[in-house]
């Protein structure tokens, strides 16, 4: 597998950013709920149990930081994913941790 270039400083600031974003429960839950396809506030609180309150500070994180974006449809405002690397990045990440945690499972399941 070929080595990405070394960042510059403010490239790493910039990416340090992002997964501090990306460091929360509920935005992870927001972003997983939107896999799918859009949602409005309504639809997210009912899929991820959270506030309205809450879930609309965690989408306002998440639009500043361009994670997601926003559409109005007349009243409704419709919430999406923008950045196309953050499914990828999601699936390597859980993939990652769902095999780990498999080997880990088999390896201290009862008769062994």
């Amino acid at each position: 597998m070929a080595r990405p270039l070394p960042l510059n400083d403010q490239a790493l600031e910039i990416v340090a950013r992002r997964f501090a974003v990306l460091a929360e429960p509920m935005r992870l839950r927001l972003i997983q709920a939107l896999f799918d396809g859009e949602m409005n506030v309504t639809g997210l609180v009912e899929a991820t149990g959270g506030t309205q309150a809450n879930i609309s500070r965690h989408l306002q994180t998440l639009i500043a930081a361009h994670v997601l974006a926003r559409r109005k449809e007349g009243l409704q405002v419709f919430y999406r994913i923008s950045d196309p690397t953050i499914p990828k990045l999601c699936e390597l990440v859980c993939g990652s941790l769902e095999k780990s945690l498999t080997r880990q499972a088999g390896h201290f399941s009862p008769g062994r």
